[in-house]
């Protein structure tokens, strides 16, 4: 139960940076990707001059309007396969059995495309996010990843509420949506009614 926890907290902090988690786990961890599975097939210096340079891009353009798009869209794609590797690669560094190490993967991506979904949603909702929240996501996918190793039931534990903001939020976000389509509807149809169109 403490890996499944240690492994739903890395995969949250993959929902919501995606390069960052994979570096620190194969910095927290010395042995560079030795056990995360497709990292694990490349030169570890291959790997860390990739993901330094996506994590600072994450980390830079992150702050602009455009950089924050640009990320939004390559997250939504990119967040449940980053979601699979670490959950599948922290739930192997800490012993799991490998029939459920699969499983484990599909839990993490999923648990990562939800928590990255949620987050494009209220992106484009709110056209950006102020730069506190912005900041607070960096620390908050640092933390979730330490705790992976350190913490794993704190971690799992942040990771779950997560979850239930996202799922309320996200219940939230889409009444507005419908609210605010009816409104748009009914606009229309006072306009009409105004030009003579109906009645």
């Amino acid at each position: 139960m403490i890996a499944i926890l240690a492994a739903l907290s890395a995969s949250a902090a993959a929902g919501l940076r995606i390069g960052l988690p994979l570096l620190l786990i194969g910095l927290v961890k010395t042995n560079l990707w030795k056990d995360v599975p497709i990292l694990s097939n490349f030169s570890p210096q291959v790997v860390v001059g990739v993901l330094v340079s996506w994590s600072l891009f994450e980390v830079f353009a992150s702050k602009k309007l455009l950089g924050a798009r640009i990320l939004q869209l390559v997250q939504l794609v990119c967040s449940p396969i980053a979601g699979a590797i670490v959950g599948m690669g922290v739930s192997q560094l800490t012993g799991v059995e490998a029939w459920l190490v699969g499983w484990i993967g599909i839990v993490g991506g999923l648990l990562a495309l939800v928590l990255q979904l949620v987050q494009t949603g209220w992106f484009f909702r709110l056209r950006g996010f102020p730069l506190w929240a912005i900041w607070l996501q960096d620390a908050l996918c640092v933390i979730l990843v330490l705790f992976a190793f350190d913490a794993p039931q704190q971690g799992g534990l942040i990771a779950l509420l997560l979850l239930w903001l996202a799922v309320r939020s996200s219940s939230a976000w889409y009444r507005w949506y419908q609210a605010d389509r009816r409104q748009r509807r009914q606009a229309e149809i006072q306009r009409w009614e105004d030009d003579g169109t109906i009645g």
